[in-house]
């Protein structure tokens, strides 16, 4: 059976790095079935093109995730899929909240055949064995006997073939303008092809601030690679990209990378030790940051740039938002950390929160406002901004809804 795994854009950004839920699908694929990989970001697509990929390629599964910003086209292509004669398979945050959406419940009309909810490690394998005899059912959940969810443990990690593994949609040199290539091309040899994929060494989130969804998908409990699953996986993609004289660069896509700074640091020193440093880039909340001797393996490692959700600089703010550790006052001294290691900070910002009145922009120090506020509506296309922000209302239009 040929399978599409398809991750579709918002018709508005482009990013920069493909799902991870891709690939982890198609090493849990069960032999004797294709897997063709699409993502939309990369490699965009009309309803029509696609609908005409599913009947050259006799796609009979199509397997989508998306995140709310990406329903609504995720849902047009469903239905282009669907009248081609595939079936078609939702998973992800967005129809794990609301179920009943895709599956024509509510008041939208019908756009899938089967839904996936909560993490799919278990149930895909099911789900293509069900497709290829016929016998798909609505509704798959991760759950034993007594009806409690399963998490998977990550101890037995599957081994994603990125030596294997078609990218050719993801080479970010392929989409630069001609005249870079070839600048490129003349002053070094190792830019032939240029990555930034995902890779995993935990899943789960014990904060549970109120605004994120990260906790209730993934649970409260970490989870944890071992190293040597993880260091494996490294090394396999730097000997890809040093067989085709590229580059890569990985994210890791743990909600908290440092959520644990001894497993973490343990982690750091073995990809030192076992030659597995390559840029790298992780989501790590601000009250980890103090870590000196984290920061020093941070660097050592590889690391180029982290993520950081500050939220907000109004203690009250975050407090409301469950998210009381972090400290404003401490938000400098982590920012300077980084910054005398040659480490990027991407800082982000939540306005519209109840407690924000008109003035929020003001509140913020002056490096931020200067630097960042006035810039937000060059990026409007990235950011959900909108004009006014509420105090105290929930608007269903407004950014807190449409941030998830």
């Amino acid at each position: 059976m040929n399978i599409l795994l398809y991750s579709p854009d918002n018709g508005v950004t482009r990013n920069f790095m493909p799902h991870l839920w891709m690939f982890l699908l198609k090493s849990l694929t069960p032999p004797g079935h294709e897997v063709f990989l699409i993502d939309g970001n990369a490699q965009p697509m009309t309803e029509d093109e696609m609908s005409q990929f599913v009947r050259d390629h006799d796609i009979r599964l199509v397997g989508i995730s998306a995140m709310t910003r990406m329903a609504a086209r995720a849902y047009k292509m469903a239905d282009a899929i669907r009248a081609a004669g595939a079936k078609v398979v939702f998973g992800g945050p967005h129809v794990t909240e609301v179920p009943d959406e895709p599956l024509g419940r509510a008041e939208e009309p019908r756009h899938a055949d089967a839904i996936a909810l909560g993490e799919a490690d278990y149930t895909w394998p099911q789900i293509v064995n069900d497709a290829a005899t016929g016998s798909l059912k609505e509704i798959y959940r991760p759950v034993v006997g007594n009806g409690q969810e399963m998490k998977p443990t990550l101890v037995d990690y599957p081994q994603i073939p990125w030596d294997t593994i078609q990218l050719e949609q993801f080479n970010l040199v392929g989409k630069l303008p001609r005249l870079v290539r070839w600048l490129l091309k003349r002053k070094t040899k190792s830019w032939e092809s240029l990555y930034v994929l995902p890779v995993e060494s935990g899943r789960g989130c014990p904060y549970g601030c109120e605004f994120c969804t990260v906790t209730g998908y993934f649970g409260d409990v970490i989870r944890f690679r071992s190293n040597q699953s993880v260091i494996g996986e490294l090394r396999r993609l730097k000997r890809r990209v040093k067989s085709e004289r590229g580059t890569v660069g990985v994210f890791f896509v743990d909600d908290n990378f440092a959520i644990n700074p001894k497993r973490t640091k343990s982690l750091l020193r073995d990809m030192i030790v076992e030659d597995a440093v390559v840029p790298w880039i992780a989501q790590i909340s601000v009250n980890l940051l103090k870590d000196e001797e984290l920061l020093d393996l941070m660097a050592a490692s590889g690391a180029r740039c982290i993520f950081i959700g500050l939220e907000s600089v109004d203690a009250d703010n975050l407090r409301r938002v469950q998210k009381s550790f972090n400290k404003p006052a401490a938000y400098k001294a982590a920012l300077d950390g980084l910054a005398r290691r040659g480490i990027y900070a991407i800082t982000s910002f939540i306005f519209g929160m109840d407690g924000d009145s008109l003035s929020v922009y003001s509140a913020l120090p002056a490096p931020f406002t200067s630097r960042t506020i006035g810039k937000t509506k060059a990026l409007a296309g990235f950011f959900p901004l909108y004009d006014v922000v509420y105090a105290g209302k929930h608007h269903s239009g407004g950014s807190r809804s449409r941030s998830t």
